[in-house]
This record gives C-alpha cells, structure tokens and sequence, in this order.
C-alpha cells in the first residue's frame, strides 16, 4: 500500500500536466525553420522581436532564412541581448555591443473593422494576445495605420488567416482570423486599405482577432484605438 500511493500521486500529476493547454508562447531554446515562415512569423510566434532574433543568429536583414535551419530563441550563451557573441572564458575579453535599435513612436492608429470589442486583451478564447472584434462574415479588414506586409499566411496556429504588418522598427500590427487575404508579403499598404475579409473566429463566430506588438511584445489594442 506504500509503494502504491506514491505511484498514483505520480500518475496524477503526468495526467494534470498532458491536460493542461499550452501558453501562447512556446518555452523553448531553439526553432527550427519549416516551408513558408519567416522570421517575422517565427519571432511573433514566440514573442520576441524579428530584428533581435537576426542579431542573434547573426542572419543581417533576416530575409535569409531556409527550410531546416535552427533559430536561436535566446542571446547567445555569456551574452545579453545587447552583445553580438558571448565573451571568452578563456581571453576574458568583453562582448562587443550591439547597435541599440532606437525606439521609434506609435503610429497614429484607426479602427481595423466596424464593430465592438467582445473579447478585451488578455481574456479568452483565441491567443488571449489582442482583442476579438465582432463583425459579419465577409466585411472588410482594413490596415489600422500604414505599413509594409511582413507575413500573410496560415502557418501559425491558433490564429486561422493571419496578416502581420510593420508600422516602424517598433510597432507591428496582426490581423486574424481572415477569410481571405488580399495583400502579398512585402506589399506596402496605406492606413484604411483593405488587406482582407472577415473570416470565423473561435466559436465559429465572425471576429477578427486584431494585435498590436512593441518591440515584439503584445500590449492592449484599447491605448492606441481611437475612442468610439
């Protein structure tokens, strides 16, 4: 009986833990590049900017990527985000820093689509990483403020058709859960363009699930969207 109890506490534990869902962001040290990402797609996944992931991985502009090849997710060992190479234990020499990248002001925001917010920032369903705006299945999705398209796809899970585009080397927006996609990666767009339409959301209801990220990381739609 007392080896017995200890067994089952165990298997309880493996079973609370396989149940449990997952974090919108993936722990992990390294991602492998799979047919169609890119580094934009590849650091919004995992929260990180695109522009740092390159500094690490020493990989320039990011643009050159390939099918296969390993991401860093983290700076290299002995340094901070900051050092382009770990020191030396051995010559103790210290890491060369790397350029800042200067922060650069939000854009002047406009609604994406017409309709109210029924899901704020952080609540669920969907990532829980924007706002879920509803709306009618087909209506337009427009470009909240102008940028180029970093990615239009459906590689990342969890956000059905997704459009991500960059506003300055701080400011990216999402749009997800599109119908259909009506820009091409490297297109620029102007603010109120339309870039997509409205596609279903979580519950199978029409919404499109709308993101802004600084420097990578997600922050609430609601201080940057003009009051309604």
């Amino acid at each position: 009986m007392s080896f017995r109890l200890p067994a089952i506490i165990l298997i309880s534990l493996l079973l609370a833990a396989c149940g449990s869902s997952p974090s919108w962001q993936d722990r992990q040290s390294t991602h492998i590049v799979r047919k169609g990402e890119t580094l934009f797609s590849i650091a919004w996944r995992y929260g990180h900017d695109a522009d740092e992931l390159a500094r690490w991985n020493g990989i320039g502009d990011g643009s050159l990527i390939h099918p296969g090849q390993v991401i860093r997710l983290s700076p290299p060992r002995g340094a901070s985000s900051t050092t382009t190479r770990p020191s030396s234990s051995a010559s103790r020499t210290p890491s060369r820093p790397l350029p800042k990248i200067p922060a650069q002001p939000s854009p002047k925001w406009a609604w994406p689509a017409s309709g109210r917010i029924n899901v704020e920032f952080g609540a669920k369903p969907g990532p829980g990483t924007g706002v879920l705006i509803n709306g009618k299945a087909g209506q337009p999705i427009v470009a909240a403020a102008s940028g180029r398209v970093v990615y239009a796809g459906s590689g990342l899970i969890g956000y059905g058709q997704l459009i991500i585009l960059k506003h300055n080397d701080t400011y990216l927006s999402a749009y997800g859960y599109t119908a259909s996609l009506l820009v091409k990666e490297g297109q620029e767009v102007k603010q109120g363009q339309r870039i997509a339409t409205m596609g279903e959301g979580p519950e199978r209801k029409p919404r499109l699930h709308f993101e802004i990220r600084r420097n990578g990381k997600p922050v609430n739609p609601r201080q940057f969207l003009p009051a309604r």
